[in-house]
């Protein structure tokens, strides 16, 4: 493991900002001041370049002054014969001889050596050839580099000096900023740690400024009632189940029981109805649970094409043999879909099943094709649904008023299951409010004609 990797957090951040703004700094600088002094030095050549041709005009008229004043201090001017008679030159070097070569046929630029008052300095010249009425003459025009390199030499004195103490400052902002971050993620890493089996209802304290921290405690919190939701439905659905289970169990105990005490004193018939009953029901809960654990772990269905008119009169023939009221077809007709045969079936059978065993005389059944959907109808003359208990009659293991429930028996998955069925067909199942009874309505897609 590196160095690298054995720093916390902070100090990786630090650590790194503070490397990058200092070669972008350091960079910068050197960019800024190779470029300033370039510009300088060019804009001295441009200046002197552009003296000198003025300073050959002025020969060519007979009108060149004895002291040369078109440079300043840090300058030197002159012009000389062709023989080295100084002509005219500048303050500076007035009494000196030439201080270059003479020009030749044609302008050129120049670097030399030359006196400044008790000392010497390198000059940057324009050489330039001129006629005069007395003949030939050679204008030098020039500027000390010292003085066009001292403003980058100042600059990058302030630059040595700002560039360090703006590394530094940045690291330290960086530094109180990322530890105040973290501090902050620190503390919800501290109360989510904190949070157990037992307090799954604790929530994070979300404050300070509107960030990506504040945001992140927001969605820990989220997190945490999904948690708590999902421990809570599994805490409920192991006491639903094992109470389910516990009744079917004890009576086929009993009768085990007792047809082992007294094997010649059991009736055949009563001691398959106390075992076979109850293991059927147990059976029809394990395949109910094995529905919704398909659903929550989003398996794939097998879909094809059913006739759901035909599904609901087959069930309906069903549920008329063992049923007490009048089940009417009457407005059945034609429903084409495209779904898992096994699962639309159980979601009918459901559908029938708790209409029956709630309806005081009569269920009444409709399917009908509009547009793109088929619709089913499902309504029964019971005492129908109270108003506190219509959000949740969908809910796994609700079986709803015990006055409206009395005497009827379930697992409390029927309406789940269905619900769960036409979702998974990409339709949709919902209690139809106005009605005296119950009245449940659901809506599939109709099947797509190829």
């Amino acid at each position: 493991m590196s160095r690298l990797d054995t720093l916390s957090l902070r100090s990786r951040t630090t650590s790194t900002a503070v490397v990058i703004v200092s070669v972008l700094l350091g960079a910068g600088a050197w960019v800024l001041l190779t470029t300033l002094d370039r510009q300088l030095v060019a804009a001295t050549d441009r200046a002197s370049q552009t003296t000198a041709h003025d300073l050959v005009a002025m020969v060519q008229t007979d009108r060149l002054p004895d002291v040369l004043t078109q440079v300043g201090d840090d300058g030197v001017a002159q012009v000389f014969a062709a023989d080295g008679t100084v002509l005219a030159a500048s303050a500076n070097i007035t009494g000196r001889g030439p201080i270059t070569q003479p020009a030749g046929p044609a302008a050129r630029q120049r670097t030399f050596d030359g006196p400044d008052d008790q000392e010497t300095e390198t000059y940057r010249a324009w050489v330039v050839p001129g006629a005069s009425p007395g003949g030939d003459v050679t204008v030098v025009v020039g500027s000390s580099l010292e003085a066009a390199h001292e403003a980058s030499r100042r600059l990058r004195t302030l630059l040595l000096l700002g560039v360090p103490l703006a590394v530094l400052l940045l690291g330290a902002v960086v530094w109180v900023l990322v530890g105040r971050a973290l501090g902050r993620l620190d503390g919800i890493r501290a109360e989510v740690d904190a949070i157990g089996p037992q307090q799954l209802d604790r929530r994070l304290v979300v404050t300070g400024p509107r960030d990506e921290v504040r945001r992140l405690a927001a969605t820990m919190n989220r997190m945490l009632d999904r948690v708590e939701s999902a421990v809570t439905r599994q805490r409920q659905l192991v006491a639903d189940v094992s109470h389910d289970l516990q009744s079917p169990l004890a009576t086929q105990r009993l009768s085990l029981e007792v047809a082992l005490r007294e094997p010649g004193a059991v009736d055949a018939d009563e001691l398959r109805s106390g075992v076979l009953g109850p293991a059927q029901a147990m059976e029809r809960l394990v395949d109910d649970l094995l529905v919704l654990a398909a659903a929550d772990e989003h398996a794939p269905a097998a879909m094809s094409s059913v006739d759901l008119d035909s599904l609901v009169l087959e069930e309906a023939e069903r549920a008329r043999g063992h049923s007490r009221v009048s089940i009417d077809t009457a407005r059945v007709s034609a429903g084409p879909i495209r779904a898992n045969p096994s699962e639309i079936r159980r979601a009918v059978r459901n559908l029938i099943d708790n209409a029956v065993a709630y309806a005081s005389s009569g269920v009444e059944l409709a399917v009908v094709t509009t547009g793109h959907q088929v619709v089913l109808d499902v309504l029964d003359d019971g005492p129908g649904i109270p108003a506190g208990e219509r959000e949740r009659i969908f809910d796994r293991f609700h079986r709803g008023d015990r006055s409206r429930s009395a005497g009827v028996s379930g697992s409390g998955l029927g309406l789940a299951i269905a619900r769960t069925a036409a979702e998974r067909a990409g339709g949709r199942l919902d209690l139809v409010e106005g009605s005296e009874g119950a009245h449940f309505r659901m809506v599939l897609p109709v099947l797509p004609v190829e």
